[in-house]
């Protein structure tokens, strides 16, 4: 007997750029997801920014475990431009990962640039509408 529906955390275990943005999520890798995400070495992971619209150092763990293959983090940071908390900030440069916040569009341009490229780049990106 079926136990019913079982909910998943988001995951897509491979990197991909990103084909787009907007209606509040993301497409890629001929695959959608509504909401924000994560852009790691490990893949693409389904995120809630736990201080939206802003990445806080709550958010950080997935990016923290995998800061040696990270050297650059984008974070699309909706339709404005925002600053990153000083507290992430420093959390991430103490890991060696230097953060560029950028509205999400730029965010996602760069990040698909920097993915072609090969360069060790991570993207947090807060959906937007």
């Amino acid at each position: 007997m079926s136990s019913g529906i079982q909910m998943r955390e988001a995951h897509f275990p491979g990197r991909a750029p990103i084909d787009a943005y907007g209606n509040g999520g993301f497409r890629f890798a001929e695959m959608s997801h509504k909401g924000s995400i994560m852009c790691l070495p490990s893949g693409v992971h389904g995120w809630e920014p736990k201080a939206a619209p802003l990445l806080a150092v709550d958010d950080l763990k997935l990016i923290l475990e995998q800061a040696n293959d990270i050297e650059i983090l984008l974070v699309g940071t909706g339709m404005d431009l925002r600053r990153i908390p000083a507290e992430v900030r420093e959390l991430l440069r103490a890991s060696g990962i230097s953060s560029d916040p950028m509205s999400t569009g730029a965010a996602v341009r760069t990040y698909n640039v920097l993915l072609a490229e090969d360069r060790a780049v991570a993207a947090a990106l807060i959906a937007v509408e």
